[in-house]
């Protein structure tokens, strides 16, 4: 959960590198969170919308994870761009999953401290 914070805590750092383990922690709480939402949502009826206006606030931070995830892989972080575009998404997808280039690149240095 600190991890899913500091993401949140760090919505406009768009530079720098993430790590596999902070996205990926910080994608499936921010899933979690959705889901219990949306079914907090559909249980009391007439705020179903609530976990549209999560996923509304939430866009910024998840943009800026993601481009910090690709610049670990040694991607360009407007890549991010293709996961809103078909077929294109699997591409990014594929980025976000390689492993974290050893040392520094134009970046910064490795989060992981490989």
């Amino acid at each position: 959960m600190e991890i899913y914070l500091q993401v949140l805590r760090d919505w406009n750092k768009f530079s720098g590198r993430a790590s596999r383990t902070e996205f990926w922690t910080f994608v499936l709480v921010n899933a979690l969170v959705n889901c219990a939402l949306w079914l907090l949502g559909t249980l009391i009826g007439p705020i179903v919308f609530i976990s549209y206006l999560y996923s509304l606030a939430i866009l910024v931070p998840t943009l800026a994870v993601g481009m910090r995830r690709l610049h670990d892989a040694g991607k360009e972080g407007l890549w991010i761009i293709g996961s809103f575009v078909p077929l294109l998404n699997l591409v990014v997808l594929y980025f976000l999953i390689l492993e974290s280039e050893p040392g520094s690149n134009q970046h910064g240095p490795n989060p992981t401290g490989a």
